[in-house]
């Protein structure tokens, strides 16, 4: 067996780009601060507004409406709040409706206190109930405030697309702004602010390629904008105070152009080698569960059960053979728990799901070594079973 590792996890973190990394370590030579006005200053500047372009093309934006976060979870926390600003005006919002499968750093309802977040239900499929958002919007008091909805584009877990553009119409139909976390989404399919009709996106530099510790908030407009999450010298045009982090910025950029770059050519070739995995695991295993093989889902996603496999144990045995892949979403500093995605679908969450993610440098060979560990390890759970 070879010793060489392979890397299926790519959900939870990507590989670091080669451009990505060049472009890091000449943020980390840039001396200058990028709010002074000499030519160091100035130079540190250029860099962060050419990611900020890299990005907004990235999601079809305009770069004046970018703004860089140190991640994802940061820029979540930062819209999500009952107290925005049109201008100098203070905005309340009455109340946030959260998908039941969004990730935790959305789920959680960042500064809504919890008595202002309602969970919208998803069908069995993994998709939300557009019924039950439309519902919920004609129950919503508008005499507390403007609502929110929150919806991922892409699921963290199954990969599972959601309705993302119908949802947008629904929200704006009853006054309401949209959150859309694009996370998962940037960079395995295409995805344009304008076309889904968002107000505000989440985009993550380490999903990318990019390096970890880099994130966004893009929005339609700056006319309503949340109040800030961190105040201080008024970075950022005012909406994220603190010095920008440049090589880190640097990098997120050079990523956003790569995976803006010949986007239909990967991602035909990784769905390919997903279909490859995915037939060759019913092949080892015909009673594997593969969630969300129904519906449209990004390419290089398989979420699975296999009956009677516990996640961690499958995780655990599938790293002793040398490859790393997840137990769900990489979201809660390693725990393996109950999955509430697959709660929410209905499903039991107690046995959990397996996911394995590619990337751009997963190649076949890799595909058949999954395939093989997969089989060595459903066969040992049928010798177990027969043991017993």
């Amino acid at each position: 067996m070879s010793t060489e590792r392979i890397y299926l996890d790519w959900n939870a973190t990507a590989k670091l780009l080669p451009e990505a990394r060049d472009a890091l370590l000449e943020g980390l030579d840039l001396a200058g601060n990028p709010s002074s006005v000499h030519r160091e200053g100035r130079a540190a500047r250029a860099a962060i507004e050419k990611a900020r372009r890299q990005v907004a093309e990235l999601v079809g934006a305009d770069p004046a409406h970018v703004v860089f976060t140190a991640g994802a979870t940061e820029a979540a926390n930062t819209v999500l709040t009952p107290d925005f600003r049109m201008g100098r005006s203070p905005v309340r919002l009455g109340g946030l409706y959260v998908s039941a499968i969004e990730h935790p750093a959305v789920h959680e309802g960042g500064r809504f206190p919890a008595d202002m977040r309602t969970e919208i239900p998803v069908s069995s499929d993994g998709v939300v109930r557009l019924d039950a958002l439309e519902d919920l919007l004609r129950r919503h008091d508008a005499d507390a405030g403007l609502p929110m909805v929150a919806i991922m584009l892409a699921n963290s877990e199954t990969g599972i697309l959601q309705p993302v553009a119908e949802a947008a119409k629904i929200v704006h139909a009853h006054g309401g702004l949209l959150v859309v976390d694009a996370v998962q989404a940037v960079g395995r399919i295409p995805v344009s602010l304008e076309a889904l009709e968002a107000d505000f996106l989440i985009v993550s530099a380490h999903k990318i390629g990019g390096p970890k510790g880099a994130g966004a908030l893009v929005s339609r407009g700056e006319t309503l904008m949340p109040t800030p999450l961190i105040r201080g010298g008024g970075h950022e045009k005012g909406h994220r105070s603190g010095t920008e982090n440049i090589p880190g910025i640097a990098g997120f950029g050079a990523a956003a152009a790569f995976a803006a770059s010949d986007l239909s050519e990967r991602n035909a070739r990784i769905a390919a080698l997903r279909d490859r995995l995915e037939a060759g695991m019913r092949t080892a295993a015909p009673d594997v569960i593969i969630h969300g093989d129904s519906g449209d889902r990004v390419p290089n996603t398989t979420a699975f059960t296999l009956p009677g496999l516990k996640a961690e144990t499958g995780q655990i045995a599938f790293d002793l053979e040398g490859i790393a892949l997840s137990a769900g979403s990489a979201c809660s500093s390693g725990k393996v728990g109950e999955s509430h995605v697959l709660k929410a679908m209905g499903r039991d969450p107690r046995l959990g799901a397996l996911r394995i993610s590619l990337g751009w440098d997963t190649t076949e060979a890799d595909i058949d070594r999954a395939i093989a560990a997969f089989a060595k390890i459903a066969g040992r759970r049928k010798q177990a079973g027969a043991a017993a």
